[in-house]
């Protein structure tokens, strides 16, 4: 058995269609984790979605109310880049209920994988970008009012700039918010991050990496989070339809394994969650993500074997 849970509910799974999106790609990251023997299906925990009263605590009752009722004006859905369904809003609803559940397990663990989520284009009072409410953001104001945690710090890894979560945390010095991006990418607008890392396109591994390690560091040092929040993207990947950086399938897993490695070694629990992914091959968008999995288990096992030495 894994060290750590993976969360996974196969309600994931948007219901798109023909879609850039590959909301598919859940399931099939949880089939083949399962399939390479590398998880049990006893590793995989289901969540249940997240209660409205969770939902609110970050989003506007009127947005909340628009996506329960279906009553989504054309401007809205224009800028969600979604069809509207209930089952669509039920799989976001599942997915935030996943972060949460993931985080909180984190806290347990030292390591959580949420199979899911990551959908941080979201603000309080609408949605951008194929997300609709913000999982992750959920997740931190509900530990939060719990009093599991104070200080949460954000990873941003996703191609595009965590907008969402800028907004959503821009006057709170409890959440500091990390984005590495590519700067002439979606979004077009980009509220500032406590720390933004705009990158040139087709920037490549070794460049990357060095600028993620330069950055992260310092802001792990400085900021002390009780939760690190890993999203990890799998759109900074050279042969993603919506991306324009460079990063090899190997040098993805090096950045995860920098993220989890870091926090871990000043004990710092670390969620992840996969966010966005649309290689033209979905298998390698699947390879991507699950390697999320893989970088976590091998950074936890070596970090629980210098500490038992």
């Amino acid at each position: 058995m894994l060290p750590f849970k993976l969360v996974w509910h196969p309600g994931y799974d948007l219901n798109l269609g023909n879609h850039v999106f590959p909301s598919n790609k859940y399931r099939l990251v949880r089939d083949r984790l399962l399939a390479e023997r590398f998880a049990a299906h006893a590793d995989f925990v289901q969540p249940e979605p997240a209660p409205d009263e969770d939902v609110l605590l970050v989003h506007t009752p009127e947005w909340v109310k628009k996506l329960c009722k279906g009553t989504l004006t054309y401007y809205d859905l224009l800028k969600l880049e979604l069809p509207y369904s209930r089952q669509t809003v039920h799989a976001f609803w599942l997915a935030a209920g996943g972060t949460t559940l993931a985080a909180r397990l984190a806290l347990r663990d030292g390591v959580c994988v949420n199979l899911g989520g990551g959908f941080h284009h979201a603000f309080p009072d609408h949605g951008e970008g194929f997300c609709a409410i913000h999982d992750a953001a959920i997740a931190v104001r509900r530990l939060q009012r719990e009093g599991l945690v104070e200080r949460v710090m954000f990873v941003d890894c996703d191609v595009h700039q965590a907008n969402g979560t800028a907004a959503i945390f821009a006057h709170d010095r409890s959440v500091f918010t990390f984005s590495i991006h590519q700067s002439n990418n979606y979004p077009a607008e980009k509220p500032p991050s406590d720390l933004d890392i705009d990158l040139e396109d087709e920037t490549g591994d070794a460049e990357y990496l060095e600028k993620l390690r330069a950055a992260l560091v310092p802001a792990l040092a400085a900021h002390r989070p009780q939760l690190v929040v890993l999203v990890a993207g799998a759109d900074p990947y050279y042969r993603d339809q919506l991306g324009g950086l460079s990063l090899t399938i190997d040098g993805l897993m090096a950045r995860d394994r920098m993220v989890f490695a870091t926090a871990l070694m000043q004990r710092v629990p670390v969620v992840a969650v996969l966010a966005g992914g649309y290689a033209v091959q979905v298998e390698e968008t699947v390879t991507i993500h699950g390697n999320t999995a893989k970088a976590a288990k091998e950074v936890l096992d070596r970090v629980r074997w210098m500490r038992g030495r």
